[in-house]
C-alpha cells in the first residue's frame, strides 16, 4: 500500500549535489564580489529547480537540497543561541580524507532564538507545490558528542545535567518553531548512534573519559524529552548515518549494540537506516521497531557511488527485512544525502537522479 503521508514509500534523506551556479555564487560571496542578498537569489532559483526535479522523479516529499548550507550540521548549530563557531586545529577524520577544520562550542546558555533556518523552511514550503516539504536538521546528540565536555564552557554549565536539560528544551522549542512555521515533516540527522555501534569509535569514546553506554542512555533521554508532547500531525524522523563526506565514511558495525535502547526506547516516528553495504550489518535489530505507528526507511540504495543497484536484489533485501518488521512499516530511500557537505559525493547529477528514480520505481512495484 502506497503511503499518502510522511514517511513515503519512496523517500529521501535530504541533501543533493550543489549545482555549479551555487558553487560559483559562494565563491563570489567569499571574495566580496556579491552580497548576501544576491547569493540568496541564486540559492532561491537553484532550490526551485531541485524541488521541480524531485517532483519530476516521482517523489511526494521534497527538501531544499540543503543548498543554503556548507555542512549538514554546523550551519544549524551556528544559528543557535549560546553556540559559537571556531576554527579547529584539525578537521573531522573520515576513511582516508579529512574535512575542513571547523567546529562549534557552547559558550552561553543554549536556546533556539530566532533561527535563520525558519525562513529557509518557509521558502521551501512556498515552492513545494503539492509535495510535502521536509526540513532536515542535526540531532541534539551531535552538538554534544563531537567535542564533549571540553567544548562546553564550564562557567556556563558546571553541571552537564543542566546542559542536557537545556539541550532538550532547545530542541523542544526548535520543533515548535518549525511546526508553527508550517513544517509537518522534520528529520533529525544523527551520526552518533552509528558511532555507538562501532567498537573502534567506542574505544575512542572511552579514551576521552566517556562511557558509550551511558551516552546512549543520555541521548535517548534528551531525544524523548525534546519530542514529548509534539503535535500528532507532525512526523519526526531520525536518520542514523555512518558518516558521508566525498563518498567516504567514519564508522562501521551493525545496529545491534544500540537497537534495544534506540528502536525500542526512543519515541521517534520514523528511523532512516543505512543498509547499503556490509558495514551496516544484518536486519535482525529491526525486531525492536515498535509495531504499528513506527516506520523504518531502509537506505538500500547507496549515494556514495553512481553505479545503479539491481532492482531484484533491492526487492530481495526488502523481503529479508520484512522477516523482522512488517513490510507495511517499511519504506525505501537512498542511504544518505548526496552531499552532506557542499563538496558532495563522487557521482554525477545524472546518476543522482537515476538513484532517486530507482527508489521510486522499486517502491511502486513493492507497495
Amino acid at each position: 500500500m502506497q503511503n499518502l503521508s510522511a514517511p513515503f514509500r519512496s523517500d529521501i534523506v535530504g541533501s543533493f549535489l550543489r549545482p555549479e551556479a551555487i558553487k560559483k555564487a559562494r565563491e563570489q560571496f567569499a571574495a566580496g564580489q556579491i552580497d548576501a542578498a544576491a547569493l540568496r537569489l541564486v540559492e532561491d532559483e537553484a532550490i526551485r529547480d531541485v524541488v521541480n526535479k524531485q517532483r519530476a522523479s516521482g517523489l511526494n516529499v521534497v527538501t531544499d537540497g540543503e543548498f543554503r548550507r556548507a555542512w549538514w550540521h554546523f550551519d544549524f548549530f551556528y544559528g543557535l543561541q549560546g553556540v559559537e563557531r571556531y576554527e579547529a586545529e584539525l578537521g573531522i577524520q573520515f576513511n582516508g580524507v579529512q574535512t575542513k577544520a571547523h567546529g562549534v562550542r557552547v559558550t552561553g546558555k543554549l536556546s533556539f532564538g530566532d533561527h535563520p533556518m525558519l525562513n529557509d523552511f518557509r521558502f521551501l514550503q512556498s515552492v513545494a507545490g503539492d509535495a510535502v516539504p521536509k526540513m532536515t536538521i542535526p540531532s541534539p546528540s551531535v552538538l554534544h558528542f563531537r567535542g564533549g565536555r571540553k567544548m562546553i564552557d564550564a562557567d556556563v554549565y558546571p553541571n552537564l545535567t543542566a546542559y542536557f536539560d537545556d539541550l532538550a528544551q532547545t530542541y523542544k522549542d526548535t520543533i515548535k518553531a518549525f511546526y508553527d512555521a508550517g513544517c509537518r515533516y522534520l528529520q533529525l540527522d544523527d551520526t552518533v548512534w552509528a558511532y555507538l555501534c562501532s567498537e573502534d569509535q567506542k574505544n575512542q569514546i572511552r579514551e576521552r573519559g566517556d562511557d558509550p553506554e551511558e551516552l546512549a542512555r543520555i541521548y535517548a533521554r534528551v531525544l524523548n524529552k525534546a519530542i514529548e508532547g509534539k503535535p500528532e500531525d507532525l512526523t519526526i524522523g531520525l536518520h542514523v548515518c555512518r558518516g558521508n563526506f566525498r563518498s567516504t565514511w567514519i564508522s562501521e558495525g551493525g545496529y545491534e549494540p544500540v537497537a534495544e535502547i534506540l528502536f525500542g526506547g526512543v519515541n521517534i516516528d520514523t528511523f532512516y537506516l543505512e543498509y547499503d553495504n556490509e558495514r551496516s550489518g544484518g536486519f535482525e535489530p529491526l525486531r525492536f521497531i515498535k509495531p504499528g505507528h513506527q516506520q523504518v526507511v531502509l537506505g538500500l540504495i547507496t549515494t556514495k557511488t553512481g553505479e545503479l543497484e539491481d532492482p531484484a536484489q533491492v526487492k530481495a533485501r526488502l523481503a529479508e527485512a520484512a522477516k523482522y518488521v512488517s513490510l507495511d512499516q517499511i519504506c525505501l530511500s537512498p542511504q544518505c544525502g548526496f552531499a552532506s557537505t557542499e563538496e558532495g559525493n563522487s557521482l554525477s547529477e545524472a546518476q543522482q537522479w537515476e538513484k532517486v528514480r530507482l527508489a521510486v520505481d522499486i517502491a511502486k512495484q513493492v507497495w
